[in-house]
């Protein structure tokens, strides 16, 4: 049986997060394994339309009325001038199959382009949007009444679920990086869901990278990510705070930028700040930390563990959303309530025999992760989505 044309409609493919980093990596898959795939996405290149082997890319530019979500990240509300582009580009590869990763305005003209075509369409969940939205709301309802802002924001984030659900549900198979958001995702959109969980590049993100000493200190704790509200950032001085009292001789590497980045620096004098890095200085980055810490609630994988597990890094991560699925706890890191971070992490440091067998560990587990089985999964999912079959109507 012949592979499935894919259009590919990713929210997300130049920037830094974890859908444009899975996206680049999944068109990547495509063009090493001779897939038939249309890549259409946002971006600024000259070229709107390229050809390299199987796979054929549209890159459109977002235009003046873009309204900004994050420094790099952005939802243009005039996207439909690209409609012919679009629709010319389908015409000329003639996918048996459309598939989106959110409700972004790429998304949306996947869904509709899907429907008008009548073949089926299939949906990546990537983010907790809804619940992303409950916390930049914050600022306003912690302003209120304690019971009444417990209630507004639950009220935000339940809604917004509502509405993620029911765009959702357009798509005839769905994809999430963990068990218990596709078990979610079944539950609340009535559709199959199948696990596409995340792939890192163990040449790239090695041990041997590192340029610090292993006895080296102070120790190094490093961040990665956005440093926005809904990565629970907030909570790093405070770990700084703790650990220094307990006697522990530490500093943070903050690699990303974000809204919170000027609170950050004035809390955390003695950390470095990085801003964003790719490629061998991201490496490098990971390579000289001693552990990972990374508070986030709201993560649906955490690319970031696994790219830190891969250099030898252990990792701190809260028992909610995708990382604790990656972390052994007690062998490459521990998942644990906020208020447990700085004990977790005292506890690594303080014992260098136990930090050791820790970095072994994590890069045991980091070598059985490849892009490549991630990926044969999600085409096997792919198999049974017949054009005309079973379209769930608008």
């Amino acid at each position: 049986m012949p592979a499935p044309r894919v259009a590919y409609f990713p929210d997300s493919f130049h920037e830094v997060n974890g859908v444009a980093h899975t996206s680049r990596n999944f068109v990547g898959y495509a063009e090493r394994h001779g897939l038939p795939m249309l890549c259409v996405r946002a971006g600024e290149r000259a070229d709107a339309v390229l050809q390299q082997g199987s796979v054929t890319t549209l890159e459109l530019a977002r235009s003046r009325a873009a309204v900004g979500v994050e420094k790099d990240l952005s939802f243009d509300p005039l996207f439909w001038r690209h409609k012919a582009a679009i629709e010319r580009e389908l015409d000329r590869f003639q996918p048996d199959m459309i598939h989106m990763t959110g409700p972004s305005e790429l998304g949306i003209f996947a869904a509709y382009c899907a429907w008008d075509r009548r073949i089926p369409l299939a949906a990546s969940w990537h983010t907790n949007v809804h619940e992303y939205a409950a916390r930049r709301l914050e600022w306003m309802t912690k302003r209120l009444p304690a019971n009444f802002g417990r209630a507004l924001s639950s009220g935000i984030e339940n809604r917004s679920l509502d509405a993620m659900m029911r765009f959702y549900s357009l798509a005839k198979v769905l994809f999430a990086p963990n068990d218990e958001l596709c078990r979610m995702l079944e539950r609340r959109a009535h559709r199959p869901c199948c696990l596409m969980q995340r792939g890192v590049d163990t040449t790239l993100f090695d041990p041997a990278k590192r340029t610090r000493p292993l006895d080296a200190r102070p120790y190094v704790l490093g961040y990665v990510g956005r440093l926005s509200i809904e990565k629970n950032v907030g909570l790093l001085p405070s770990i700084q705070r703790e650990l220094t009292a307990a006697g522990h001789d530490v500093r943070f590497l903050i690699v990303g930028h974000g809204s919170e980045e000027e609170s950050l620096r004035r809390e955390l004098p003695t950390a470095e700040f990085t801003g964003v890095l790719r490629g061998e200085a991201l490496a490098r980055a990971y390579a000289d930390m001693d552990v990972l810490v990374f508070p986030s609630h709201t993560d649906t994988f955490g690319n970031v563990v696994l790219e830190a597990l891969a250099s030898g890094v252990p990792a701190i991560v809260t028992p909610d959303g995708g990382p604790k699925y990656i972390v052994r706890e007690g062998s490459t890191g521990f998942a644990v309530p906020d208020a447990g971070f700085a004990g977790a992490t005292g506890a690594i440091l303080q014992d260098p025999e136990r930090l050791a067998h820790m970095r072994a560990a994590a890069r045991e587990y980091a070598l059985g992760c490849s892009w490549d089985a991630v990926f044969d999964r999600v085409y096997e999912a792919y198999s049974p989505m017949h054009p005309l079959a079973d379209w769930p109507r608008v």
